[in-house]
């Protein structure tokens, strides 16, 4: 009964649903929810999930995140009850063309650069999903020109008749093994994207990703693609400088000088954005402004200080293997990496020739620093640390002039902190609490 749970039950109340509410946590933990429920005059099971609960209504929406494993939805399907997610209850009602995104890395940079253009573009838009707005507030609204949207595979799991105009799969590397018993039941999840497009939608899809071009082979939208290694006759790529658009005969030059995104990820994210902005009737100069305006998320490889010659970069978003290796792969000096945290049970192998060759130290933290020592420690010089703070510490004293220090930690806060975002705001408060030299 956070933000999304809170503005469903509104919506539904406004349809004339009968509704109820469960959360698992605590009431106490809950005071602001509590409070808005009743004075909505709508009880709520609060501290916990009875199976009964869940054997009453007619229909059952799931908050993002919410695991349809859980016993008493398990239940609740065998006896015959709907279950559904708050995306797809929200499609139902939204009037305006939907554009998705989705990706293990860089799907929330792509979005909100997406929708900056389109709204640089004089559009009005709605940008919400997994990031900004619940997509439940653009439903039943006349006044959007298009919604932005980002959908993660836990949104997808959920869907039914969720069908954007245009989506986009920007990569698929090994994510939330925590959560899905096997790889290919979160690669199943986040093709879901394309379940219920046909030949008048759009899918944008990475060429250079060999997941999201064997799954998008057989889908029934049109195809475009982009590349930073290939130049394609139609699609978009990078020659080095600028990102080049062909479509229907017409070749477009995105030039990169000026852009305030960097690192090789961001390109990807650039194309991508870019590539679905000007299908959709975006003008060329609205892109090119918000390429260079745009400045990125925090804690995305964001730069934090530099001392004693000395840069730190918080990467406290990067979550997974796949995310720290294109935070890597953006770096050419030698980095110090401060990863671990609450593993994920990801594949650490795709590590291993960038922790060989271009982090000169490894400083590990959390639940999982034991199975990464064990994994990489054997390929640089590799410490381990008791706290976030004390790994600053020791990558301070360690680090030479010209050197990086990168929190990339390639797992989950929840170990040690609340979310990434707290994770990242402790490693920005110990790296500016360093002394200068």
């Amino acid at each position: 009964m956070a933000r999304t749970g809170l503005a469903t039950v509104n919506f539904l109340k406004s349809r004339g649903a009968i509704v109820s509410a469960t959360e698992a946590r605590p009431k106490d933990e809950m005071k602001e929810a509590a409070a808005e429920m009743e004075s909505m005059d709508i009880p709520a099971e609060w501290g916990g999930h009875q199976t009964e609960t869940f054997l009453k209504p007619d229909l059952i929406v799931v908050s993002p995140g919410v695991d349809l494993s859980l016993e008493p939805i398990q239940h609740a399907l065998k006896r015959g009850r709907r279950v559904i997610g708050e995306i797809e209850l929200a499609y139902r009602f939204i009037h305006a063309p939907i554009l998705a995104v989705t990706g293990t890395n860089g799907k929330t940079t792509t979005t909100l650069l997406l929708g900056e253009m389109l709204k640089e573009g004089g559009m009005k838009v709605g940008v919400g999903g997994n990031v900004g707005e619940p997509l439940i507030l653009f439903a039943g609204e006349t006044s959007w020109d298009v919604v932005v949207a980002e959908i993660s595979s836990f949104q997808l799991e959920t869907i039914e008749s969720f069908r954007p105009r245009f989506s986009v799969l920007l990569n698929i590397t090994e994510d939330h093994l925590d959560r899905y018993a096997r790889y290919e039941d979160y690669i199943g999840a986040k093709v879901r994207i394309f379940e219920n497009q046909n030949s008048g939608d759009t899918a944008i899809l990475n060429k250079d990703d060999p997941l999201v071009a064997k799954y998008g082979q057989n889908i029934k939208a049109k195809r475009i693609f982009f590349s930073l290694k290939e130049r394609l006759e139609e699609g978009s790529f990078f020659n080095g400088q600028s990102i080049v658009l062909r479509n229907s005969g017409r070749e477009e030059d995105y030039s990169l000088a000026q852009a305030s995104l960097k690192g090789i990820h961001n390109v990807e994210n650039m194309m991508a954005a870019l590539t679905t902005a000007r299908l959709f009737d975006c003008s060329k100069e609205a892109i090119e402004t918000v390429l260079r305006r745009f400045k990125g998320l925090e804690h995305r490889v964001e730069f934090v200080r530099e001392t004693g010659g000395v840069r730190f970069y918080n990467d406290s978003k990067g979550t997974n293997v796949g995310s720290v290796v294109k935070s890597l792969q953006g770096f050419s000096e030698p980095v110090i990496l401060i990863a671990g945290g609450k593993d994920k049970n990801g594949d650490l192998s795709p590590l291993r020739p960038l922790v060989r060759n271009r982090v000169r130290q490894l400083i590990l933290i959390g639940e999982a620093k034991e199975r990464m020592y064990r994994e990489l420690g054997g390929l640089t010089e590799t410490l381990l640390a008791a706290t976030l703070e004390e790994a600053v510490a020791l990558a301070h004293r360690k680090a030479r002039r010209g050197e990086v220090v990168l929190l990339s930690p390639a797992c989950s806060s929840f170990d040690m902190f609340k979310d990434y975002k707290e994770r990242g705001k402790v490693f920005k408060e110990a790296v500016h609490s360093l002394k200068s030299e």
